[in-house]
């Protein structure tokens, strides 16, 4: 497909320039006991801070953000309900570690199961949700390998969906923050990764209760997720996420000594990001951009939306400047498939590019029957009014 450019010059009433660390936040300067960090801008991927970020060390319960990411992708897809009846396997029931204790044959509905991951950090709950999904723990690590391949994340390879130890299980923090990036543009999963307290089981005799194992939801503010992680090999790890206003960030640690460590770097991390930068909003997520035509579609246009918040991460302070605003559009050939690449935007300072974004249609357009093109001719001849698009 060939591709069409839009240029338009947008002044921005806000300070930028190319982004700089000071030498504090070099390597070592913000976790400097954690075996592996890094700093990343949620909406831009920028890297904000990083130390030995491609190291491969095992990521204990870090592995349950891949975990949650299927789960949401299946509900978004329409292959699962937050209704759904999770059975509970032998197999499951007998994880060991952070459990909410799962007995075989017990009956839980899918947002608790969900919940007990995301709060819990259940190892039994994401064997259970594993085998609910593809029909077999095997066949989900499986589909775990895939996703991560597909992300980009060269340096991680799963064996169980939990995190337990098991040999030639690893990742890296650059890897993490990939998929719990990805795993944040579902913004509903913060409504369970945020929870400090609440219970299973609520209506039985014996209601379970769950504490998040990330206290700094608690007692750091914007902080709304995402997942620690321990064994005694991975030691204390975090992947933790936080906004104010516009600016969200996600910081992870791996490898550190203790879970004070854990916590005092992540904070430090986090509050650096803050301190110094702030964001600009091009386009919320799902605000209308352009429409484009669909040559012999049955729906002859198509509205391209936001497919998340697009914005331009800002240093504090610095003076101000013009930026470009560039879509690239391609032109668009009847089938259209949901998902299908339609264009990208790009933010251009200097003659580099600054931030970008993927277009993507969020609807199939099949192609147009003959008697619906012989009507849209006819209607284009005549000059009447074209149909409204459903």
């Amino acid at each position: 497909m060939r591709w069409r450019v839009c240029i338009w010059a947008v002044m921005l009433c806000l300070p930028f320039s190319v982004l700089s660390k000071p030498a504090w936040a070099s390597e070592g300067g913000l976790a400097p006991e954690a075996k592996s960090a890094i700093l990343m801008d949620m909406d831009t991927g920028t890297v904000l801070y990083e130390k030995n970020s491609n190291e491969k060390l095992p990521p204990a319960s870090i592995t349950k953000i891949m975990t949650m990411l299927l789960v949401m992708e299946a509900l978004e897809q329409g292959k699962i309900s937050y209704h759904d009846k999770v059975r509970v396997s032998e197999r499951a029931a007998s994880m060991g570690g952070s459990q909410v204790y799962l007995e075989p044959g017990e009956v839980m509905n899918l947002r608790d199961m969900l919940k007990a991951v995301a709060v819990g950090s259940a190892n039994d709950a994401s064997v259970a949700l594993a085998e609910h999904i593809a029909g077999t723990e095997e066949d989900f690590v499986q589909m775990m390998n895939r996703r991560a391949e597909k992300l980009g994340m060269k340096n991680t390879r799963f064996q169980n969906p939990n995190g337990l130890p098991a040999d030639d299980h690893y990742t890296t923090a650059g890897d993490i923050a990939i998929m719990s990036r990805e795993l944040l543009k579902h913004p509903e999963i913060t409504r369970f990764t945020r929870i400090y307290e609440d219970h299973l089981r609520k209506e039985s005799e014996n209601p379970f209760w769950l504490v998040n194992t990330n206290r700094l939801v608690k007692f750091y503010k914007g902080m709304d997720g995402l997942k620690t992680g321990f064994t005694a090999k991975a030691k204390y790890c975090l992947s933790a996420t936080a906004k104010r206003g516009n600016l969200r960030v996600i910081a992870v640690v791996m490898g550190e000594p203790d879970a004070k460590a854990r916590n005092r770097e992540i904070t430090r991390m986090i509050d650096y990001a803050f301190n110094r930068y702030t964001n600009h909003v091009i386009y919320r997520q799902g605000q209308p951009i352009s429409q484009l035509p669909v040559d012999k579609g049955k729906k002859p246009i198509i509205t391209v939306r936001s497919p998340q918040q697009f914005s331009v991460l800002v240093p504090r302070g610095e003076n101000t400047a013009d930026y470009q605003s560039e879509i690239e559009w391609k032109r668009l050939v009847s089938p259209v498939k949901k998902g299908d690449e339609i264009g990208k935007i790009k933010v251009i300072k200097d003659g580099e590019t600054v931030s970008e974004m993927r277009l993507i249609s969020d609807e199939d357009i099949p192609k147009a029957g003959l008697w619906l093109l012989i009507k849209r001719t006819t209607r284009n001849m005549f000059f009447l009014p074209e149909e409204k698009a459903v």
